[in-house]
């Protein structure tokens, strides 16, 4: 008969800490380990039809909004759980903050419990890189990130990983932000200025990326700002109601989307007709449709991000921890001696 004190195996479950993630990254590098999840999301995009997929299921409030992300292939199911609250900042809260669970579908056990605060901010900048290193224009030097909280640093590492992209201009309504992320940046050996207007921080780049907060449809970017040729990574907008850029940008550009049911309630797109031209991301990976096919074509990246996403970041994760075992195991599985006698082991622990 078993412990009922001493869980057994089978109750114990890989639970992988903020402090035991920051572990992980250090090891393998920021910028490498963010590449080797680009790898695991593309190849996740080419394999498109094998996944269930379902928009995030939300709830919304006032303050913000809290969010399930579910999806599986067949083998593997996961999710995150995910909240977006732009007013947490003044009260010393991340506006964003995050967990996930994989989970075998043979068994319904889950496989490792993970924080996602971290790896969101990561496996999104790597869905950016891979983008832009698909969309952006041939030759591209320098980008502006317009918005510089807590993802901007995140997405600049992703970026000059996948696209040689070392020259930034930043620019913030908060100027904190901006020299926050300005002395980040140079730390990591990029060149940086710094813009009191998206009008200067956007002259000269080729590459610009949005990732700002408030929820509400917002202008940061104006038609008059975006010259032919350029590509947008439109990462801020993620909800009903939020909105960064001109409608008049969208209809000069070509849109490329994560999954259309999803992006037409939450990115840019709210502002169109529901029936406006789009391009899927995974066909473009597959090879079936073209990316970029012009100089001046503009692209947009029209991100929200999408349970594939977390789902290949949280299978990366797991399968990293075979040969860097920073995790503690969670006891977190009930496991009777017999199956059908929940109730025995409980009171024979008592």
């Amino acid at each position: 008969m078993k412990d009922t004190l001493q869980p057994s195996d089978l109750a114990y479950v890989p639970f992988v800490s903020v402090a035991n993630m920051m572990r992980l990254i250090h090891t393998i590098g920021p910028g490498q380990m963010m590449a080797d999840m680009a790898s695991v999301i593309e190849a996740d995009f080419k394999r498109w039809p094998e996944f269930d997929k379902t928009p995030r299921i939300a709830a919304h409030s006032e303050e913000g909004v809290i969010e399930l992300m579910p999806t599986s292939d067949g083998a593997q199911y996961g999710f995150k759980y995910v909240n977006g609250h732009p007013a947490n900042m003044a009260r010393g809260f991340q506006t964003v903050t995050a967990f996930g669970v994989l989970s075998r579908v043979d068994t319904g056990y889950p496989v490792m419990l993970t924080e996602m605060t971290l790896l969101t901010a990561l496996r999104t900048a790597a869905t950016s890189a891979l983008v832009t290193r698909l969309l952006a224009p041939k030759g591209a030097h320098t980008m502006a990130l317009i918005g510089n909280g807590a993802q901007c640093e995140f997405q600049a590492v992703a970026i000059r990983e996948l696209c040689k992209i070392n020259t930034l201009r930043l620019y913030d309504i908060d100027i904190k932000a901006t020299n926050k992320a300005a002395k980040n940046l140079r730390a990591q050996g990029f060149d940086v200025t710094t813009h009191t207007s998206p009008e200067d921080a956007v002259t000269g780049a080729q590459i610009i990326t949005t990732c700002t907060a408030d929820k509400q449809f917002a202008t940061i970017l104006t038609d008059n700002m975006i010259g032919s040729g350029m590509h947008i990574n439109a990462i801020g907008g993620d909800c009903p109601g939020k909105t960064e850029l001109h409608p008049d940008i969208l209809h000069r550009s070509d849109i490329f989307v994560e999954y259309p049911p999803q992006t037409r309630v939450e990115g840019e797109i709210q502002q169109l007709d529901p029936e406006h031209p789009v391009t899927e991301l995974w066909h473009v990976f597959a090879g079936q449709t073209p990316g970029r096919t012009r100089e001046d074509q503009i692209t947009l990246f029209d991100s929200v991000g999408f349970a594939t996403e977390d789902f290949s970041a949280l299978r990366y994760v797991h399968a990293q921890l075979e040969t860097h075992p920073f995790f503690d195991p969670l006891d977190m599985l009930a496991d009777p001696d017999d199956t059908r006698d929940l109730w025995g082991m409980l009171m024979r622990a008592g």
